[in-house]
């Protein structure tokens, strides 16, 4: 019934405008009283997309600056956060202090009921694209991936690899594929959005035809390929395989010459957070060129601070075709991408 009323109020609002929103409040920094106020509260509990090992690598960093704030993380799909978070709110439970997803259009609706606290880290007011943070505070982009082919080299040679998209419609592909769910990721939601806008639905009525192993979130296709189940991922996230591949996997990633989807994490503070201190603290936290930077090292993730350094061997974004996504557009068209996507893919 919640899911129903929730898809209703999606396409209600999907294209409205803000109507008067308050202007974005002053950046605020980490002072000792802000981190003494956290402390007092102890705790902050964070709904995350991310990668749980990723998730909890930074909630280990966080433990170390500030001892004595324990981090609870509760890793979900996109559209598992997105409607943990509706669920609750709808019906009065407030658990969850910071929420990040990497599904924009999920923050543009929070945004509209009410349901986040705008707040501006003095880091992102300083160093973050305009573009890339809400401009009443009341979100940012925490970080960034893109959804990737790849392809095990021990499975299978380069010059056999697909260079395209369509390449996956190759018969010789067929049955060595696995694939993330747009139901499930954020980052699948966006990428399916992004390439049925570029290569029609028919691409993936083909697609789906390809006996292809279907997981749930995206970070899942470049666990099958490490444990070598599947010999090529359609769309799992980048920067798990980024992990896997200075784990010293033999995987290789491909930038198709159409384009690559790209996927942005927001993340924000929830209006009837428990621990609005702790919740404070953190998301500043969160912005900071430290766990930028082990965001990008550990986790493989792109970052929008423009003092991280990237490791040499990956491809700058500069380098590649970047397929961007508008949450507008994207918003009314989530009921049929998930319909379509069940007719051709049954799931």
């Amino acid at each position: 019934m919640w899911k129903k009323a929730l898809s209703a109020a999606l396409l209600a609002t999907g294209l409205a405008s803000s109507a008067a929103w308050a202007e974005a409040p002053a950046p605020y920094q980490i002072t000792p009283e802000l981190e003494a106020a956290a402390k007092a509260e102890g705790k902050v509990v964070f709904y995350t997309a991310t990668d749980v090992a990723v998730a909890e690598k930074l909630a280990e960093h966080f433990k170390s600056k500030y001892p004595g704030i324990a981090v609870q993380v509760e890793r979900a799909g996109s559209e598992r956060v997105f409607q943990r978070i509706g669920q609750e709110y709808s019906t009065g439970i407030y658990n969850a202090d910071v929420i990040e997803t990497s599904d924009a259009v999920h923050f543009e609706y929070f945004k509209r009921q009410g349901w986040l606290e705008p707040m501006v880290p003095q880091e992102v007011a300083d160093k973050w694209p305009a573009d890339e943070r809400d401009p009443d505070g009341n979100f940012a982009a925490y970080r960034a991936h893109l959804s990737v082919i790849a392809y095990r080299t021990d499975l299978m040679k380069e010059a056999d690899a697909p260079k395209t998209w369509n390449d996956l419609l190759d018969p010789r592909f067929k049955d060595k594929m696995v694939k993330a769910h747009p139901g499930y990721s954020g980052t699948v939601m966006t990428s399916t959005f992004v390439l049925s806008q570029l290569l029609g639905w028919e691409y993936f009525e083909k697609l789906g035809k390809q006996n292809i192993m279907q997981v749930q979130s995206s970070t899942e296709p470049p666990k099958k390929l490490a444990q070598g189940e599947r010999a090529l991922e359609v769309d799992g996230n980048e920067y798990n395989v980024f992990r896997l591949i200075d784990e010293g996997k033999p995987i290789k990633i491909v930038y198709p010459d159409e384009g690559t989807p790209l996927a942005v994490g927001n993340a924000a503070v929830l209006k009837q957070a428990p621990n609005p201190n702790a919740a404070k603290l953190f998301y500043a936290f969160l912005f900071s060129l430290d766990a930028q930077q082990l965001n990008s090292d550990f986790g493989g993730l792109r970052s929008f601070h423009p003092d991280v350094k990237e490791k040499a061997d990956r491809t700058p974004l500069s380098k590649i075709k970047v397929l961007h996504s508008d949450p507008e557009k994207l918003e009314p068209e989530i009921p049929t991408i998930k319909a379509n996507y069940e007719k051709y893919f049954g799931t």
